[in-house]
């Protein structure tokens, strides 16, 4: 059951890579980890961690930590819809190609259920286990099968004619690898990915930053000594 709660897109971002994390450790109810353990993976504090965790409702216990059972059943409830989603991809370039191929088979509660181009050659057939249709049948594609989310990778002077064509067909939430930021009603929820944006920064800040700083400076994302200094009765 999927519970519906006032909760930041980062704390999201957060449950989303704790459940990636916890997967490959759950091996049957005697599955435990500590907070500290799972803020080392997911580069964040055990504050952070435990703070998620009581949104989860999941409590831990000093000796043995969480159990993992518990976690991944409260991150399911608030991330997964009870009959699942449906994504339609726009654009089967070698990007969009790219997704289909990840995400294949990887969720049941999370697919991309149809691509869509307008380019012959691609449209008619599968790729990568997806069904790819003509543009033109975007519309009652979405109706007709509930598709809910859209994913935008097609050239940046096509975005905002697809990001329109996906809300005015029912599309609520907008994923937008165009370089592009869209325009669009209060009511939809559009999350940019830039990829130009992300390898410039990348680019910048590894000849930017001098050693001593690196060393000086650590990655904020990762918790320092202080955080992982746990007085008796933490977790």
């Amino acid at each position: 059951m999927s519970l519906v709660r006032d909760i930041s897109p980062r704390t999201i971002e957060r449950l989303s890579l704790y459940r990636r994390l916890l997967l490959p450790r759950h091996e049957g109810e005697g599955s435990y980890i500590f907070s500290h353990d799972l803020a080392e993976l997911a580069g964040v504090t055990a504050t952070q961690v435990r703070r998620d965790f009581m949104q989860l409702g999941c409590m831990g216990v000093p000796r043995t930590g969480y159990r993992i059972g518990d976690l991944l059943s409260g991150i399911s409830n608030i991330l997964d819809a009870p009959s699942g989603q449906r994504a339609a991809l726009v654009g089967v370039g070698h990007l969009g190609a790219a997704l289909l191929n990840h995400f294949s088979g990887r969720w049941r509660w999370l697919h991309i259920h149809a691509a869509f181009d307008t380019d012959p050659a691609k449209t008619g057939g599968t790729i990568h286990g997806c069904q790819c249709f003509p543009l033109t049948d975007l519309s009652h594609l979405v109706r007709e099968r509930n598709i809910e989310l859209g994913i935008i990778t097609v050239p940046k002077e096509h975005a905002q004619e697809v990001a329109d064509l996906l809300i005015t067909s029912g599309v609520r939430g907008l994923l937008n690898f165009a370089p592009l930021r869209l325009r669009h009603p209060a009511t939809i929820y559009v999350e940019n990915v830039d990829l130009t944006s992300a390898f410039e920064t990348v680019a910048y800040f590894s000849r930017s930053r001098s050693s001593s700083a690196l060393i000086s400076e650590p990655h904020r994302g990762f918790p320092s000594l202080d955080d992982r200094k746990l007085s008796e009765g933490c977790f």
